[in-house]
């Protein structure tokens, strides 16, 4: 059966009763070249596991399972387990959870499905989960790479540059866990039904250590979040949503730090604002 020919799609999902649930986000992938450039492109092989989002009807499963170790996919729409049943019934390596993908505790899967085995997640992510989701991935940091198939938008901010219109907290909180590069656009015509965007491919590989040392994670993106606060403010303006302090002594502090007060806070970079964290951190304790 060719899971990506919209026929025999259409004739599967009929006998199955299936209906699309557009609150879930389900689009299907209907060009071959798709699934198996994604495949390819997340570099599973024998020694690799790979956790899977949203598996639909098993196009890209397929491709994984023909590749990696295993593949453990993760869906939430019952009306799809006896499909997957059906289209992944020759494939041992495959394992299927039955589930929110939200809710799963991600290190703990990771090391009861793959011990021995090299984990990385390649997944078509619904679009309604795809930043939560990506966050709770990289904040886990038990997969060696990220492939995944999301909305071109979402794509470019994650890989956006400081200064840029798609640049934000997003970008460097994916940018300061993994090293992304965004592969490949996938127009709207390679879905059923298709979307009203179009999809881009990234590819997130993992950072062995942090591009930037901290003396705290959480005022690190704490002072990303805030400085990205009032897009339009000064940097100086936008601190002080998450710093009571006076503006005066806000000032003096991103002076100390090198840098011009009046700047935007979406121009600076991690170590900038690795700067400010650890500066702000002092302030705190003393």
């Amino acid at each position: 059966m060719n899971l990506c020919d919209r026929n025999e799609i259409q004739e599967l999902l009929q006998r199955h009763g299936f209906r699309f649930s557009r609150s879930m986000g389900q689009n299907f992938l209907i060009e071959s070249w798709v699934p198996e450039d994604i495949a390819a492109a997340s570099g599973a092989d024998r020694q690799t596991g790979v956790l899977e989002i949203g598996p639909g009807i098993g196009p890209l499963t397929q491709q994984l399972a023909r590749r990696a170790g295993k593949v453990v996919s993760v869906e939430l729409d019952r009306r799809l387990y006896p499909v997957l049943r059906e289209t992944m019934a020759d494939f041992d390596n495959f394992t299927l959870l039955e589930g929110d993908a939200m809710k799963l505790p991600l290190r703990q899967t990771v090391k009861e499905q793959f011990s021995g085995l090299r984990p990385i997640l390649c997944a078509n992510l619904p679009y309604n989960i795809t930043t939560p989701f990506l966050t709770a991935c990289v904040e886990a940091q038990c997969f060696d790479s990220l492939t995944v198939l999301i909305q071109k938008e979402v794509a470019q901010r994650i890989c956006a540059a400081p200064g840029t219109a798609d640049y934000g907290a997003f970008t460097l909180l994916m940018q300061y866990y993994t090293q992304p590069e965004l592969l490949f656009t996938v127009s709207n015509t390679c879905f059923l039904p298709a979307p009203k965007v179009t999809s881009a491919v990234i590819h997130c590989r993992s950072r062995k250590a942090p591009p930037v040392e901290v003396c705290s994670r959480e005022m690190l993106f704490r002072t990303v979040r805030s400085g990205f606060a009032l897009r339009r403010k000064t940097l100086v303006n936008s601190l002080q949503t998450a710093f009571p302090l006076p503006k005066e002594r806000l000032t003096e502090i991103v002076v100390a730090c090198g840098l011009d007060p009046s700047v935007r806070g979406e121009r600076l970079g991690l170590a900038e604002y690795a700067r400010l964290a650890d500066a702000l951190a002092a302030e705190k304790e003393g």
